[in-house]
């Protein structure tokens, strides 16, 4: 039909019309908020880069996920920042680590909250890398025990779902097969199947204090080019025993987020990254963005590319409004 006969704007004039014919909700329950933990009581250190985000201690964290949950945002997923770093991480699988101890904080104060774990060794080890070095490069098949280690050590602190986003091949597989034979088969894992080597990250890695001290990630996390190798690697994370896959960052990849949806029937994550925070939050204060506008409409479009969960940092804002 051409115009006049079809007018596109006769769904458009109010809002009672647009709400009807709207194709694309964004609720609270597709929510995920991400806390920083660190040592210490009372410490709650703003993230110069990430206005409004903090590093908490474990008390201070508690309270955050009162909080959180008041808002009905359904999970957290945790990172930890440790007393301690060596070459090998052993702080990220110590049972009574930094994540150990605040996943039993929360689960005992806020026992319906999900709280889901970042399993990654970036964090806990003196090179900033995400798994162990030997002979200067990344020994993939040598971390996949630490990794292991891990997730069984998040499980058995009462962790209601696992996360890998270290990147090394066969993780999942090795993952689910610890947990498994640890007791913990009804722990699902979330992977972070598809991570590019995203120049977003920058102000993670200064929350987390995660930078490599040496070189860069490029060896295992993605090459931002590359969209067909996404459906390859979600594909073996899947068949490896992934119950949810991941892409991130969120934005500047909605494509691979459209093709996973396409290409896959697993329950889709997307991280909204640290950069992309970054972003809206500096250009709302210089007057450039309206914020509330500019958040709503980046999560919508994570959303209708087809991501079922969204990790932001933005939970809190946008659950007050929704």
């Amino acid at each position: 039909m051409l115009f006049p006969e079809y007018r596109a704007r006769r769904l458009r004039q109010n809002e009672a019309f647009r709400s009807m014919v709207r194709e694309t909700e964004l609720s609270v329950k597709h929510l995920v908020y991400p806390m920083f933990i660190l040592p210490g009581q009372k410490v709650r250190q703003e993230i110069a880069s990430m206005p409004g985000i903090f590093r908490l201690s474990i008390d201070q964290a508690v309270e955050e996920a009162r909080e959180v949950y008041a808002l009905g945002i359904p999970a957290v997923i945790l990172f930890g920042i440790p007393e301690k770093k060596d070459e090998i991480g052993s702080e990220a699988y110590a049972s009574k680590g930094i994540i150990q101890r605040a996943i039993g904080a929360l689960k005992k104060a806020v026992p319906d909250l999900l709280v889901i774990t970042d399993v990654c060794l970036c964090e806990y080890t003196s090179h900033g890398h995400c798994g162990l070095i030997r002979n200067g490069e990344v020994d993939n098949d040598l971390t996949l025990e630490q990794l292991a280690r891990t997730a069984v050590s998040h499980a058995k602190a009462g962790a209601d779902m696992v996360a890998p986003s270290d990147m090394m091949d066969g993780r999942v597989g090795r993952i689910r097969e610890a947990l498994d034979e640890a007791g913990f088969s009804h722990v699902p894992i979330m992977s972070y199947a598809v991570k590019y080597c995203s120049s977003f990250y920058g102000p993670f890695r200064e929350a987390a204090d995660s930078a490599p001290q040496f070189g860069d990630r490029r060896s295992y996390q993605m090459d931002p080019a590359n969209a067909r190798e996404a459906i390859r690697e979600a594909i073996l994370d899947i068949e490896e025993g992934a119950d949810i896959i991941m892409v991130k960052p969120a934005l500047p990849y909605l494509d691979i987020i459209r093709t996973l949806r396409e290409e896959t029937h697993h329950p889709l994550a997307a991280y909204q990254v640290s950069g992309e925070y970054a972003m809206i939050k500096a250009a709302a204060k210089l007057g450039w963005l309206d914020e509330e506008r500019a958040v709503k409409e980046s999560l919508l479009c994570i959303r209708r590319a087809g991501a079922d969960i969204i990790i932001t940092y933005f939970a809190k804002e946008i659950a007050a409004k929704l």
